[in-house]
């Protein structure tokens, strides 16, 4: 038996849950925050059988793809006179982050 802890975008989050429980995984949701932009992530947690593990991961890279966007940060330039213009950068979102782990023992009491 494995472990999947999958990090995604809150966009993708509810769609992800639909498809993998649509195919009779069992998630559950913990609400977590992303580090680099600080925007909203859903942590899931699979318990899966070695046979299902290429299942889930198929539906996981279906729905959390990659994408661009545009985020508006401050200027770091003008940041010493007290002042901040805000200037657009084009980020990388989406996608997933996966932690597949072994394990040893799995109760449901």
């Amino acid at each position: 038996m494995k472990l999947i802890i999958a990090i995604v975008q809150d966009e993708d989050a509810s769609n992800l849950i639909s498809s993998l429980m649509n195919d009779r995984f069992s998630v559950t949701k913990l609400a977590s925050t992303g580090g680099f932009l600080r925007s909203g992530n859903t942590t899931l947690l699979l318990g899966v059988e070695d046979d299902r593990l290429e299942a889930a991961m198929g539906i996981i890279k279906k729905i959390c793809v990659s994408r661009k966007q545009i985020e508006v940060f401050p200027s770091p330039a003008m940041g010493a006179m007290g002042m901040y213009t805000p200037y657009p950068v084009e980020v990388t979102v989406g996608g997933a982050t996966v932690f597949i782990m072994d394990i040893a023992e799995f109760h449901k009491i």
